[in-house]
């Protein structure tokens, strides 16, 4: 049995609404992964922060290492929040809720298929019997 994945019974403009949805999406994704490299990297210099106030202290500067300990290690990186905090209300009120509509416009439009816009793309740019060039391991020639 063959599943034509380009679903011919949609429109054109419901498949192009579907595809910028989906487009959307993948860019809050990127963003998320940018948000999560953020909190990583911040993490990372908070311990590299506190190395070099163990050095300072070891070199002399206390005065230096204990305001650098006081004013900048464990410190809040927005009002009220580390990265940790940013991360998760990003994805509690904002990432999640994307999801959510992308799967609500799929299942009421699509039945639940991804990447329709793609996979007529590729439909039309593939050239049919080529090798590489397959319509999919669901879909024949």
């Amino acid at each position: 049995m063959t599943y034509d994945r380009t679903r011919p019974d949609l429109d054109d403009t419901t498949v192009a609404a579907l595809g910028k949805l989906s487009e959307a999406l993948e860019t809050v994704d990127q963003a998320r992964g940018f948000l999560y490299a953020f909190h990583q990297l911040t993490g990372k210099a908070d311990r590299l922060l506190q190395e070099s106030v163990e050095l300072f202290g070891e070199a002399g500067a206390a005065r230096l290492a204990a305001d650098l300990e006081r004013d900048l290690v464990g410190r809040n990186v927005i009002a009220d929040r580390w990265t940790f905090q940013i991360v998760e209300d990003f994805d509690e009120n904002y990432w999640s809720s994307f999801r959510a509509y992308d799967e609500r416009a799929r299942e009421e439009l699509a039945g639940g298929d991804r990447h329709v816009f793609e996979a007529r793309m590729k439909q039309r740019e593939r050239t049919a019997g080529h090798p590489a060039h397959e319509a999919g391991p669901a879909l024949s020639d």
